[in-house]
């Protein structure tokens, strides 16, 4: 089988409605029409379907199971994390059952202090967590939720914000340096906060350009001090990542804003290319133990997820154009 090419596509396209929207849009360029109709049927079969099913009455997923009402725990089968998995899926924003679950998450979340965080029955914990405050935003603005407490959450997010660029929800307790798991979130919340609210535009693109720049200078995966890999395993890539940082799920967030190429991410990028088999495939060469309600990809198998999002990532790395500005940086020391 080629490295790369329509044998891949082909099985690309054998696999979930999840998978194959994406495949459609993103890597064949199929017809707008042709992507949504196929989008449709991620609600009546495969993996949506299958996690729609197990919503509880209310609205929750483990509802039954946590301290907190399921909204956060337990991982990986309460709201926040059955939401994250069908916001990346692709599940379309009008579905009734996450539109039900978008209002408890905002409802029983939402801190004083703006951020969001789940206490005991469900009740305000008293102070906001960044990581699941950028989680939740990410859900809430995917599915549009049309409510003027997203922008609240967003300027909380915006406040958050470090003197190095990124956030990191050890802040509070005395941490000075951003960190990776943490920054992804709210940069992807961010997105999608600027996609579909349309608001605060000027300061929401400003606050991920910064974010991104912190990724830049760590090249991804290294020490902006010592040039040492921070750690192994975020080279390995792991879907679905929940909150897990790898490189593969940052420069799919380069990707989706389309963001100019600059040569600090080289490494990396050369990192994913080796990855792929002589099939033309990627395998999952991580998964995050604990409960699931069923497993997506099969461990060291060829993973669709990973070579989705290699695939794309590298589509818009040999497509898009370089930021002059970066294009000498000096390693990093």
């Amino acid at each position: 089988m080629p490295r790369n090419g329509n044998t891949v596509n082909d099985w690309l396209l054998e696999g979930d409605p999840a998978i194959r929207w994406q495949v459609l849009r993103d890597v064949i360029g199929s017809a707008d029409r042709t992507v949504e109709r196929e989008r449709q049927k991620i609600a009546r079969e495969g993996w949506g379907a299958r996690l729609l099913a197990k919503q509880d009455p209310e609205g929750t997923w483990a509802g039954g199971l946590s301290s907190d009402g399921g909204l956060y725990s337990p991982k990986w089968t309460s709201t926040t994390y059955t939401m994250l998995l069908l916001r990346d899926f692709g599940l379309p924003a009008n579905n009734v059952q996450a539109r039900k679950a978008c209002t408890l998450l905002l409802d029983r979340g939402l801190e004083r202090d703006g951020g969001v965080n789940y206490g005991i029955a469900g009740k305000p914990w008293g102070r906001s967590e960044t990581c699941i405050t950028g989680m939740v935003l990410s859900i809430l603005t995917s599915f549009e939720c049309d409510d003027d407490r997203l922008d609240t959450i967003a300027d909380h997010l915006l406040t958050q914000q470090m003197p190095d660029g990124g956030w990191n929800c050890q802040r509070r307790f005395g941490a000075t340096h951003a960190s990776v798991h943490t920054t992804i979130s709210v940069l992807e919340g961010l997105r999608h906060y600027e996609q579909h609210r349309r608001r605060k535009l000027q300061a929401v693109r400003a606050a991920q350009r910064r974010g991104r720049e912190f990724l830049l200078v760590h090249r991804l995966f290294r020490s902006h001090r010592t040039g040492e890999i921070i750690k192994p395993i975020f080279t390995r890539f792991a879907f679905p990542p929940r909150w897990h940082y790898d490189i593969l799920r940052a420069l799919d967030y380069f990707q989706a804003t389309a963001a100019p190429r600059d040569q600090r991410l080289a490494e990396a990028i050369e990192i994913v290319r080796k990855g792929q088999r002589e099939d033309g495939r990627w395998s999952l060469q991580h998964a995050y133990k604990g409960k699931t309600y069923f497993e997506l990809e099969r461990l060291g198998a060829p993973s669709r997820w990973n070579t989705l999002r290699a695939l794309r990532v590298l589509k818009w790395w040999d497509r898009a154009k370089p930021d002059p500005r970066n294009e000498k940086h000096v390693e990093a020391g």
